[in-house]
């Protein structure tokens, strides 16, 4: 077993699932934690050198992207949930494209060996 491969795929779903779970309980805990997840797994796509990590990066940067400014927008101003919960729909759709890419390339890897 992968163990490198474990534990880039745990980060990638659980930036999605914390996100998710910010969707459904919407408080300032459950997004920092989203946002520091999200960061945790696109560092870690920084190494992956497969046949789609640029696509994978990208996906991960667009989910930081809206996850960080959702973060400092409920900060600065807990009245703007809307918008706050839009940003967070925008990074879980990225989150969702990121896995769906992980799993083509697990299946490209498979048909491989």
């Amino acid at each position: 077993m992968n163990w490198g491969k474990v534990i880039y795929i745990f980060f990638a779903l659980m930036s999605l699932t914390t996100t998710a779970g910010f969707l459904y309980d919407q408080n300032e805990v459950a997004l920092f934690i989203a946002a520091c997840v999200n960061l945790i797994s696109t560092l870690l796509k920084i190494g992956v050198r497969n046949f789609l990590a640029a696509e994978l990066f990208a996906s991960s940067l667009v989910a930081d992207l809206h996850l960080i400014p959702a973060f400092a927008l409920i900060q600065i101003n807990p009245e703007a949930n809307i918008m706050v919960y839009t940003l967070a729909i925008g990074a879980l759709i990225a989150n969702i494209f990121s896995m769906i890419l992980v799993i083509v390339d697990s299946v490209k890897n498979q048909e491989e060996n």
